[in-house]
């Protein structure tokens, strides 16, 4: 969904989300968040085309895309490297440096058959090796490490690689967006992908050109790169229309509110955030209180107040962009039904129990968002108390059991994985669920050709047994200069997701 807004509009929205405690339970009649977009769309922008379309680059860091830093050079990899496969707006696998592949029966050995037409910049061909190699080198890496902690072997043969899993994936092609670089590359600042830009650099600076061996029609000829370190010159350098692009998340602690009117592109992310309990306070060991719960938050408000709408609500731990996603289960917020399942649970007997949700303080959007689920939630016998943490702390307590309710976020993984979650003895499972149905089920998941079927299943049981209590999905927000970027369709790892059908507007052409 792309948004235009004025810098006025765009702070007003950013201020409503991030005032902490003072934020109302709903946003004010006359200045809701739709309304405010609303009114501004209809207002005409007057728009002045730069004249070249820059990114933001820093000379001094790698632009490695498996070991640079999260933020604009990742943005700048979009456009020089891709994986064997890249995920849509769905989060679903499409092939990409991948022509075909298969699975054995047990969903544990994974065939690729690589393209032969792919390229790398320098015209060499795309080999199993360099695929094998990137692969291999990724498992190392802190951003790819977890997701390919289940690959047991990779062996590659002429332009096949087979990947042997410790476990069964029926959807691994979903882990495999991974870019891959020319093996002997890794060392220079800039390794050789397979992307339709590749790097170049002279005299006049750093750019991104056009590749003879691209597949695609591109948006531009000439992608300029400007020398930028650190968040205040990135942002100086937006707000002065310097450089055109940039991605960032508008629920962070340091929001950017930039200047003149930029246009506003969402981008669905795995990011989910959700209520965990500590299974082993005895008043959580009740699947019941926890299912009753689950109906007193308003997870509409909860988003458009207190994140300015940046998220999607859900109430499985699936996102609700995927087809997996289970909608019909999910059930309209009634204040009523959250009172009357307290009542059948045992919890509206006017005896209150003082609980706490801990939060990470470090993070206004979370602690409003914690201290407006403490206020639904304690209308019955639970009256909860928000204690916010330093980071540190937050994680302290967590590890060593010291919370009743906590206020999470973690990065999921687009097959859906959720053992690390609720499985017994998943990594993030801070709570100590543990519940031989629910392991069942999600090996059953892993494991089944019918994807639809078997997580429908899934998020039944999580519904019914409640071990977290999913609020809701975070995006990412593409912010380009108003007018520029045209059809511009991002994803989570792709800001030119659209490449095909993303087009620059440019004052003039800058082709030399």
């Amino acid at each position: 969904m792309k948004k235009q807004l004025t810098a006025f509009f765009l702070s007003a929205l950013l201020t409503l989300s991030g005032c902490g405690q003072e934020l109302p339970d709903t946003p004010p009649e006359d200045l809701t968040v739709d309304d405010t977009i609303t009114e501004q769309e209809t207002v005409p922008a007057i728009v002045t085309l730069p004249e070249r379309f820059a990114l933001p680059y820093d000379p001094a860091v790698t632009l490695d895309p498996l070991t640079c830093p999260d933020g604009p050079h990742q943005v700048i990899g979009a456009l020089l490297y891709e994986g064997l496969f890249m995920l849509d707006t769905s989060m679903q696998p499409q092939k990409l440096l991948c022509a075909a592949y298969s699975c054995d029966e047990s969903k544990t050995t994974w065939t690729f058959q690589l393209r032969e037409d792919a390229r790398f910049s320098d015209g060499s061909p795309l080999t199993a090796a360099d695929t094998a190699a990137s692969l291999d080198r990724a498992r190392e890496t802190a951003r790819y490490r977890a997701r390919l902690s289940h690959v047991d072997m990779i062996v590659h043969d002429g332009s096949t690689i087979t990947v042997t899993l410790l476990s069964p994936n029926a959807a691994f092609p979903a882990l495999l967006d991974i870019p891959i670089t020319k093996a002997g590359t890794e060392s220079r600042l800039v390794p050789l992908g397979t992307a339709p830009y590749f790097f170049s650099e002279s005299e006049g600076g750093a750019v991104l050109l056009p590749s003879e061996y691209r597949h695609s029609t591109l948006p531009a000829e000439c992608i300029y790169l400007s020398p930028c370190s650190g968040a205040t010159a990135l942002h100086h350098q937006f707000s002065s229309h310097q450089i055109q692009l940039i991605s960032t998340d508008l629920t962070a602690q340091s929001t950017y509110v930039p200047s003149g009117s930029v246009d506003l592109t969402d981008a669905d992310t795995t990011v989910l955030q959700f209520i965990g309990f500590n299974i082993g306070n005895p008043l959580f060991s009740s699947a019941e209180l926890r299912n009753a719960l689950g109906f007193g938050i308003d997870r509409q408000t909860l988003v458009s107040a207190h994140l300015a709408g940046h998220a999607l609500p859900a109430q499985s731990p699936i996102s609700p962009c995927s087809p997996l996603y289970p909608a019909s289960l999910d059930t309209v917020y009634s204040k009523e039904a959250f009172l009357d399942a307290m009542a059948n649970a045992g919890y509206r007997t006017g005896t209150p129990r003082e609980i706490t949700l801990l939060v990470n303080t470090d993070n206004r959007h979370k602690v409003s968002a914690a201290h407006y689920i403490a206020d639904m939630l304690s209308l019955c016998d639970i009256k909860i108390t928000v204690s916010a943490l330093p980071w540190g702390e937050y994680i302290a307590a967590l590890e060593s059991g010291a919370f009743d309710l906590y206020y999470g976020e973690v990065r999921l993984t687009a097959d859906w994985d959720l053992s690390p979650l609720v499985g017994t003895g998943g990594s993030m499972n801070y709570g100590g669920y543990s519940d031989n149905g629910m392991d069942f089920l999600l090996a059953r998941s892993a494991n089944s050709e019918k994807r639809e079927t078997s997580m429908r299943q899934l998020c039944r049981y999580l519904q019914a047994n409640a071990p977290i209590l999913p609020l809701c999905f975070k995006r990412t927000t593409v912010l380009s200069e108003a007018g520029v970027a045209e059809h511009l369709m991002p994803t989570a790892s792709n800001p030119f997701y659209s490449m095909n059908t993303l087009h620059i507007n440019l004052l003039k052409s800058t082709a030399k």
